[in-house]
Parts: C-alpha cells; sequence; structure tokens
C-alpha cells in the first residue's frame, strides 16, 4: 500500500513512519512539509502521493494551552483535519484519524465504549470531538482511533518526565484520583497496521489494556528501573491546571473485539519493553 502519514515527525508519527515502511511505500510529512491547515496544499499533496490510506497523527495536543490559544486549536484539529478529509475523499483514499479519551467527559463509571456519547470539557477534547465530526460526515472509508495516555521513545511524554524528576528529588507527588490506560505508540502503530490493511471502518479504542491511576502509572515505572524515589498520592484539585483532565477515561475496546483484531498487550508489560529500549537508545 502506498501510505501517507502526516505528523511524521511527532512521538506516534515516527513510530508509524518506521513500522509502516517495513511492509508499505510511506511518505512521512511533518509541519515543514504539509501545512494540514492549508487545503490547498492537503489536496496538492494527496494527489501528488495518491495514497491508499491517510494516516492523521498531525495534532494540536497542547492540552492546557488550548484554552487560551481556542482557535490554534480548532485550526490545526478541526480544519486540518476537514482538509485532509476533503483531500482524501476526492482520491479515493481511507483515512485513519488519530483522536483521543478527551472527548469523554471522564465522569463514567463503567468504561467508555465507542458509540457513547461524548462530552468534551475542554478545548483540546472539544477541537478533537469536531475532528471526529468532520471525518464522519466527510469521509466515507474512515478510521476513527481514540487513544490514551501516550508515551514513546520520541518526544516528551510522562514516563520521561517522571524519570528526569526522580534524578533531582527523592519524592514526588502524583495524581491518584484520574485513572486510565497508559499507551506505548510502538503498540498503537501495530495496532493502525492491521486495522488500515481492512475495510472495518468506525470507530476504535485503542490502548494499551488494564486500568491504573497516574500514581499506579509512576509507582511502576519506579519499580521497574529500579530508581528509589517516594511517591505519594495527591488529588487533582492539589494540582490546578488550566484545562480540566478526565478524571475516568478508561476505554473499552468493543470494536478491537468485534471486528475480531488482536487487542494490545497489558499496559505494565509495555511499559517494561518502552523502558528497556529507552534504556538502549541512551547509551
Amino acid at each position: 500500500m502506498k501510505v501517507l502519514v502526516t505528523g511524521a515527525n511527532g512521538q506516534l508519527g515516527q513510530d508509524v513512519v518506521a513500522l509502516f515502511q517495513k511492509q508499505h511505500q510511506v511518505t512521512g510529512l511533518g509541519r515543514h512539509e504539509l501545512d494540514i491547515t492549508n487545503l490547498e496544499q492537503c489536496l496538492r499533496q494527496v494527489e501528488l502521493v495518491q495514497p491508499d490510506v491517510i494516516i492523521h497523527c498531525a495534532a494540536y495536543t497542547a492540552v492546557d494551552q488550548a484554552e487560551s490559544d481556542e482557535d490554534q486549536a480548532y485550526l490545526v484539529n478541526a480544519v486540518g483535519t476537514r482538509n485532509l478529509a476533503v483531500a482524501a475523499e476526492k482520491s479515493g483514499s481511507k483515512l485513519c484519524y488519530i483522536s483521543t479519551d478527551y472527548v469523554f467527559d471522564g465522569q463514567a463509571t463503567v468504561p467508555y465504549k465507542e458509540y457513547d456519547n461524548t462530552n468534551p470539557t475542554g478545548v483540546y477534547g472539544k477541537s478533537k470531538r469536531a475532528g471526529e465530526a468532520l471525518v464522519q460526515s466527510l469521509s466515507s472509508r474512515y478510521f476513527i482511533v481514540r487513544t490514551s495516555w501516550v508515551y514513546g521513545l520520541h518526544g516528551n511524554n510522562f514516563v520521561k518526565t517522571m524519570l528526569k524528576l526522580a534524578k533531582d528529588r527523592d519524592r514526588l507527588k502524583v495524581v491518584s484520583d484520574q485513572v486510565g490506560s497508559p499507551t506505548f505508540t510502538e503498540d498503537l502503530a501495530e495496532f493502525l497496521l492491521a486495522l488500515v490493511a481492512t475495510e472495518k471502518y468506525g470507530i476504535y479504542h485503542a490502548s494499551n489494556t488494564g486500568v491504573c491511576s497516574w500514581f499506579d502509572f509512576a509507582k511502576a515505572i519506579f519499580e521497574e528501573t529500579g530508581v528509589n524515589v517516594t511517591v505519594e498520592p495527591c488529588t487533582t484539585e492539589e494540582f490546578p491546571r488550566p484545562a480540566p483532565r478526565p478524571k475516568f477515561s478508561v476505554m473499552d475496546h468493543l470494536s478491537i473485539r468485534t471486528n475480531g483484531f488482536e487487542d494490545l498487550r497489558p499496559w505494565r508489560e509495555a511499559l517494561k519493553d518502552f523502558l528497556a529500549k529507552l534504556e538502549r537508545s541512551s547509551i
């Protein structure tokens, strides 16, 4: 297949390009090669590449900044996604849009299914939900893949932040009243590879399996690396942030099961693998 990847220099994009290149002809475009907010550029690039599938990883992901930068968040996440949906439809390409657990309000007590009502509370979640709506209304061959708590070897993420903080401190306070599922980018990329080869269109929830709080996640990071640091639980209220965070963002992988895909491995297993690779890459 010919595959076009947007956001190719991002945390997920780099892993998608690396994995897909082993089997497919991949064109990876970062923001300097493709400004997704420019419709003409999107149409031109897609016409040039003639991809069988577009994996749309490019996004505005600064959750707190989005609260004061609403126009830019919507420009990238809604307008940019619309531009790619229009270009994909024109060229007959499949479109795979990477979305987020932030499309839910986090008030649930049972895991969110793909077709549950969304109710984003912050600008980031609302802009990503707008992107989903545009994909659904403009594209006839789409996959929407919602993921959560993403970390990988490229870019900044929670795991790297914890390890960095532990170098200077022997005690850390981490929020314990927000629960979800961490997702290793390499595992998500593997799922996308299997998914886009099919015509099983629709919405998917994809994260590593199992559930933890940020506090549990931090403790696991230090247990797996043998770093001696005391992790103390705290509440969301003790760490006020500009954007609201979903308290409960656990997603049920109903579509993965009903469409016969293999689910992602448990989050702790993925974390171990990531930490081993991180150590090797920094040697």
